[in-house]
């Protein structure tokens, strides 16, 4: 039985959720027992009453997984109770948040450092991130396990006017503000663009998108369209995917748009460089680079197409869902 200790609901639309249940899916495909452990919705800002839950919960022998949005706040008394019986899975540090005040990221670095020193165990879930919870947090022997990447039919890229589709919960790690700057330059050629995912984890981003989008007069252009349950229907109705992530610990939508066969523009920021190396690449917070990689796909279907092929061939070659729930499965059966 391998008890997995999530913050939150587990059906949360978001990569990290999207992550668990996959891996729990697999699991159960393979008959390995696993019992998911509900903690407080309130991480990585516990609630002194979520960290009281956390001490009780996780009060058994037994060897945990833990979601590293919980654990990287865990107070240090917590974690060297519970982190030598524990591993951790960590999608990006918490401190690498986009939006937070200096000293608050200053604060979750630190806390998060020793807490990861008294786990068992440290999983990432990429090389990117791996690499900089030893250089930064000075943790060692980090185990990557990757999303994993399923088949997908081939979107057709047959819109007119081209749709572009960008994916991600309206959060300022997003940087939806940029893509929008970038687009209002663009507003010559002929397309629309869709926003994709969560629209109410942060109020007070999705109000500044929003004014922005209005203030660009592309209110009949930009459509913030939140959740929706048909993800694969959003792909193939696409004609191009664009990224203007500020930071990703790996980037699991630009990889299930490159699996679907859309050319795709994004940035550099966090993992998304190795993630998806044959996409069009840009730094992070340049409107002006954005908009210059988006012009000649928005306006030469063919360009589409040839890129399309290029992110669609590397998507192929990556390792599904079973490969990663075996490495997770096996890294927590090695503390036993």
């Amino acid at each position: 039985m391998i008890p997995f200790a999530i913050p939150g609901a587990l059906d949360l639309p978001t990569g990290g959720y999207v992550y668990a249940r996959r891996v729990l899916a697999e699991w159960r495909t393979t008959g390995i027992a696993a019992e998911v452990v509900s903690l407080s919705g309130s991480f990585p800002f516990p609630t002194e009453a979520a960290l009281r839950e956390v001490n009780e919960k996780l009060s058994g022998d037994e060897p945990y997984l833990i979601d590293g949005l919980a654990y990287g706040a865990f107070s240090e008394d917590l974690a060297a109770r519970i982190g030598p019986k524990s591993i951790v899975l960590v999608h990006h540090p918490l401190c690498d948040e986009q939006g937070l005040e200096p000293e608050v990221a200053s604060a979750l670095e630190a806390r998060e450092r020793v807490a990861l020193s008294y786990a068992s165990g440290v999983i990432a879930t990429s090389p990117m991130t791996a690499r900089d919870l030893t250089s930064r947090f000075g943790v060692a022997d980090v185990v990557v396990a990757v999303p994993g990447t399923d088949p997908a039919p081939r979107a057709l890229l047959s819109g007119n006017p081209p749709r572009l589709l960008s994916v991600g919960s309206v959060t300022p790690r997003k940087g939806y503000g940029v893509l929008v700057q970038a687009l209002a330059t663009c507003r010559d050629l002929n397309w629309v663009c869709e926003i994709v995912g969560a629209d109410d984890r942060d109020d007070a981003e999705g109000m500044r998108v929003r004014a922005a989008i209005a203030e660009a007069g592309l209110t009949d252009r930009v459509i913030v369209r939140g959740e929706i349950d048909d993800m694969d229907a959003a792909y193939l109705g696409a004609d191009l995917f664009v990224s203007s992530s500020l930071h990703e610990g790996y980037g699991m939508a630009v990889v299930e748009a490159m699996a679907h066969g859309l050319p795709v523009v994004t940035t550099t920021a966090g993992a998304l460089k190795e993630t998806a190396p044959v996409a069009r690449l840009v730094a992070p917070g340049d409107a002006r680079a954005l908009a210059e990689a988006l012009r000649p796909l928005i306006a030469d279907v063919e360009a589409r197409e040839a890129l399309g092929s290029e992110c669609r061939a590397f998507a192929v070659g990556l390792p599904g869902w079973s490969e990663t729930a075996e490495i997770i499965s096996s890294t927590v059966e090695s503390i036993r």
